[in-house]
């Protein structure tokens, strides 16, 4: 594989390596500092950290840093599925090592920012998975498959969306939205508990909102009138 081939695997890595360490790095640090983040500064983590990643590693491999958007492109033909399935080990390599290293720093604090259902359990979990990722994938899917859309803000119209559900509903289940930001934490402090909402969920939401915006996009221009 040449350096060209495997620079949009890298940046996958990288870009999951950053998320998960700012992100669920920050709630490990908020922890393991008595509450010096804040519920907050650790939304804002999160919002910042994606949206640093889409400007610097947009251009290299769209910046998926989720499984489950690397996902719902494949489902609607975006991309193949064997760079799919590249994209999502690299996610979940990255994760991993980024889980590792907030426990190697701060400690097993906060289960390492890992995902666990809060609350109203592993039902209300999945159902704000689903409900954050679709409106997360919607999002992504507009400015980064639609000409008519501002793709110039797409950094910023992504990063405020995530930092809004990791402010507004992280008390619930996290507010994760990507597999790879919840595997990596539950690799690094063993915090495994519904693991699977935090793969059905976004995985779901992720896909049908990629089929929902086939809806909203504009179909073909029709044909010019024949000459008669």
């Amino acid at each position: 594989m040449s350096r060209e081939q495997a620079a949009p695997y890298l940046a996958e890595f990288l870009g999951t390596f950053a998320l998960v360490f700012a992100g669920p790095g920050s709630m490990a640090v908020d922890a393991a500092s008595g509450g010096a983040v804040g519920g907050v500064g650790i939304g804002l983590s999160f919002g910042f950290i994606v949206m640093a990643m889409i400007f610097a590693l947009g251009h290299v491999s769209g910046c998926h840093i989720n499984p489950a958007i690397t996902a719902a492109f494949a489902a609607t033909r975006r991309i193949r599925p064997a760079r799919a399935a590249g994209y999502i080990a690299a996610q979940l390599a990255g994760a991993a090592l980024a889980g590792l290293a907030v426990v190697a720093i701060v400690g097993d604090y906060a289960d390492a920012g890992a995902s666990l259902p809060r609350l109203g359990g592993a039902d209300a979990a999945l159902a704000s998975e689903i409900v954050l990722t679709f409106f997360l994938a919607l999002i992504v899917f507009s400015v980064a498959t639609d000409a008519r859309a501002q793709g110039a803000f797409a950094a910023i119209a992504i990063g405020g969306y995530v930092a809004m559900a990791a402010t507004g509903w992280g008390p619930v289940a996290n507010a994760s939205m990507n597999p790879a930001r919840s595997f990596g934490p539950a690799v690094a402090s063993g915090a495994w508990d519904a693991h699977w909402v935090y793969w059905l969920g976004p995985g779901l939401g992720a896909v049908l909102a990629a089929f929902a915006y086939e809806l909203l996009r504009p179909g073909a221009p029709p044909p010019p009138p024949e000459r008669s």
